[in-house]
């Protein structure tokens, strides 16, 4: 079946980076989008950066405009989000998604907070 599992979040101070990894198994990876959500308490999910199967990326909130960068490794069936300068409002849980026969998929969330 298919799984998406998240790692490398954690506590970090202002202008600090992370790098957060998602290990996808259960299906063929090499053929399929991959996305990074967020989430705050009280407020919907937000897209956050979505890469091609052809490794073409795109990253959405103009808040994070610079400070991201979405890779994969279709060897390894990982993708990975680089968050640079961060700040205390990038606070969220971090989802790894993918869309496989119009079925949406997530992983269980890896914790972000930007503190000092």
């Amino acid at each position: 079946q298919v799984q998406l599992v998240e790692s490398g979040g954690g506590l970090v101070q202002p202008g600090g980076s992370l790098r957060l990894s998602c290990a996808a198994s259960g299906f063929t990876f090499s053929s399929i989008a991959m996305s990074w959500y967020r989430q705050v308490p009280g407020k919907k999910r937000e897209l956050v950066a979505t890469i091609t199967s052809a490794g073409v990326s795109t990253t959405f909130p103009d808040s994070m405009k610079g400070r991201l960068t979405i890779s994969r490794d279709n060897a390894k069936n990982t993708v990975d989000l680089q968050m640079d300068s961060l700040k205390p409002e990038d606070t969220a849980v971090y989802y790894c998604n993918t869309k496989i026969n119009l079925q949406y998929y997530w992983g269980q969330g890896t914790q972000v907070t930007v503190s000092s």
